[in-house]
């Protein structure tokens, strides 16, 4: 098994083998990559061309068009489901009805909320390529949504890959056959080439040499012709013969004449000068091999030197590219905040902006009680399951980091808190602190507050670059933090205001009184069954507080009549929504309230008023302060009539859903009274 032709042969075979398998897992790896790629393109454009209709119709006001566009694209065969959720992963319209209001599988909301547009899943059917496609707001859409609302939903489209991968399989399996059909024909082709142009020749010239061997060489001449190269490897060998057949004789003749020249050799003085010029020669080699090997180093100090300065200049554009992007983060977190009014929001944003910038683990932010002398949690990222919440209250007593700042009115950097005894390791927020940063948050000298980071993500200690960032956006923190309490102060003034207001229309009706205030609380309740966000539970309370601020302008006689109404009666009687909505105009942060308060007499069925709306032309809201209403409405006592039953109130809701009520929400305010651990009826009978 020593042959070289054996080697070669099973060298040359294992090469082309590896070559073919490698070549065969690219052309695959190729052929997937091309196939998903495809069907990546192809579910962007779909998804972008149907954002754009949705956005279209939505613009126009045809919101209804929506489910008609994903059911008729749902019909195609490669589409295996189409829908639209909302940031919190709630379907709100899919082309499968039974879906909506369900939640999204986990791997696509981690998904989106990653910023990852496209991924892979796996369904009863086979593999489907999922695409997610925001839909953003626009200036067109501030009519129905709140213009600080970024994303009104994300269309998620399901692409099946059943045919991409039928196409892939043949592709494998012709790439697989052809591999192994080019590897048989490469092996015989080369082993028959090496057999007739390589081993045939080597043999020839194997026999020749050992005639040369046996001192034969007029027989060593070969004849070899089945290449050009070999040709000339014959011809080269047979001139060698010759000329080691003349060599042989000549050195057999040139030792004669050497042995009789030896013995007429007497000039020992010349080969002595001879060898002593050798030596200087050797002399002056070597001083000039350490003159090079000088040079050579001076070049490497050379060559390091560069290193270093290289190093040292991408070490400054790191540098300077952090700074650009701090500054960058710096600029889009002002923007942010000052458009921002919401408190709780505003907080949530801060401490999730700045722990992205200088990328910590941990984020709070805590503000001053001073008659309490306590600090209240406003908000907080990253802390561990079972510490404190938000509206913790947390004394302010040495060996706490908030503690030193608001006494010292200034920011405190701690790169190992293991370092100093004055504070404690482990935080009243229930976590293990190893670096912190913390600054003050204060208008005009006055410390309202801090916002503290603890421990970067890396592991390594914070340094004095993150203390000044920290600084930077704490300023910039404590004057949105301000603008918001200020603004929530407003809104309370005139809400207060409001409510003082409906409170003593109603003391002056025995029949109304406390209605509001039970209103108020269905919906709320019907809305946290519903899982409903707490910005819309925000805009119900308020609306449901308010709903009947209209009836100021009703005559009182009409609300206290006896008798049957009459056409007339029920026309002075249906204007109290509109009133209501002019009597809090003036008031321009109750805009979206105020269309509730108008649409809160609505029907289903477009029989309502003052604007007959129907279906999904009613605001959610809207809707569920319709039945809450409605429900207290027929359980309280009336100056026509005596309060109805439980029973019956609940069993007329029923009959009416899909008419005067919106079916969907109807049962859930029946399931509500249904589970008692969630809701228990506590009804008032108002007794004039």
């Amino acid at each position: 098994m020593n042959s070289l032709k054996i080697k070669i042969l099973g060298l040359i075979a294992i090469i082309v083998v590896i070559t073919a398998i490698v070549s065969a897992w690219i052309n695959m790896n190729a052929q997937k990559k091309l196939l998903y790629s495809y069907a990546e393109q192809n579910s962007k454009l779909i998804g972008e061309t149907v954002r754009n209709s949705i956005s279209t119709n939505m613009a126009v006001g045809q919101n209804s068009e929506v489910s008609n566009i994903l059911e008729k694209i749902s019909r195609e065969p490669t589409i295996e489901d189409i829908r639209i959720f909302d940031t919190a992963g709630r379907i709100l319209n899919s082309a499968k009805t039974e879906e909506i209001g369900d939640l999204i599988t986990a791997p696509e909301l981690l998904a989106f909320r990653s910023n990852k547009m496209a991924l892979l899943e796996s369904s009863a059917s086979g593999q489907v390529f999922s695409s997610l496609t925001p839909i953003h707001n626009s200036p067109a859409c501030y009519g129905c949504h709140d213009p600080g609302q970024e994303i009104l939903g994300i269309l998620n489209i399901h692409l099946s890959l059943n045919v991409l991968q039928e196409i892939q399989a043949s592709g494998k399996q012709a790439t697989i056959f052809t591999s192994l059909g080019t590897v048989a024909i490469l092996i015989l082709a080369i082993g028959a080439f090496i057999l007739i142009y390589v081993d045939r020749p080597i043999r020839k010239l194997a026999r020749a040499f050992s005639r040369v061997e046996e001192g034969n060489y007029d027989d060593a001449e070969t004849q070899i012709t089945s290449s050009s190269e070999m040709a000339q490897l014959s011809d080269r060998f047979n001139r060698m013969v010759v000329q080691l057949k003349e060599s042989i004789e000549a050195r057999v003749s040139k030792e004669r004449e050497l042995a009789v020249n030896e013995e007429k050799l007497a000039h020992h003085e010349e080969i002595q000068h001879m060898n002593i010029t050798l030596e200087e020669r050797l002399k002056e080699i070597e001083y000039l091999n350490i003159s090079l090997e000088e040079r050579i180093e001076e070049i490497e100090e050379a060559n390091f030197k560069i290193a270093d300065l290289a190093s040292e200049l991408e070490g400054q554009n790191t540098t300077l590219a952090r700074a650009v992007e701090r500054l960058s983060a710096l600029y889009k977190m002002g923007l942010a905040t000052n458009s921002i009014m919401d408190l709780d929001r505003l907080l949530d944003l801060i401490i999730k902006k700045t722990m992205e910038t200088v990328e910590a683990k941990y984020g709070y932010i805590l503000l001053l009680d001073k008659e309490e002398w306590s600090l209240e949690l406003a908000g907080a990222h990253g802390l561990p399951q079972g510490s404190s919440k938000n509206g913790s209250v947390i004394p302010i007593k040495p060996g706490g980091v908030s503690h030193w700042v608001i006494v010292n009115n200034e920011p405190l950097l701690l790169q190992n808190v293991d370092d100093s005894r004055e504070f404690n390791r482990r935080s009243l927020l229930e976590f293990d602190r190893d670096s912190v940063l913390c600054a003050p948050l204060s208008i005009k000298d006055d410390i309202i507050g801090t916002i503290t980071m603890s421990n970067k993500l890396d592991e390594t200690p914070f340094n004095k670059e993150d203390l000044e960032l920290l600084s930077t956006i704490a300023a910039q923190a404590s004057v949105a933090i301000h603008n918001a309490q200020l603004y929530e102060e407003q809104q309370r003034t005139y809400l207060n205001t409001v409510h003082a207001l409906v409170s003593a229309i109603e003391a002056s009706d025995p029949y109304t009184r406390g209605h509001s205030e039970r209103v108020t609380r269905y919906s709320l309740a019907l809305a946290n069954h519903m899982g409903l966000d707490s910005t819309a539970v925000n805009r119900l309370e308020q609306a449901a507080i308010l709903h009947d601020i209209g009836k100021i302008g009703i005559d009182v006689y009409l609300l206290h009549k006896v008798e049957k109404l009459d056409d007339r009666d029920f026309e002075r009687l249906q204007k109290h929504p509109e009133i209501g909505d002019r009597i809090l105009e003036p008031i321009s942060f109750l805009k979206d309230i105020r269309k509730i308060i108008v649409q809160h007499h609505e029907r289903f069925d477009g029989k309502g008023y003052p604007n007959s709306l129907q279906g999904d032309e009613i605001l959610l809201e809207a809707k569920i302060l319709s039945v809450a209403d409605t429900y207290d409405a027929m359980t309280s006592n009336r100056p026509y009539r005596d309060a109805l039953s439980h029973e019956v109130t609940i069993q007329e809701i029923r009959d009416h859903a899909g008419t005067q009520f919106d079916p969907t929400i109807a049962n859930h305010f029946i399931e509500m009274f249904d589970d008692e651990k969630q809701f228990k009826p506590e009804i008032v009978v108002n007794n004039a």
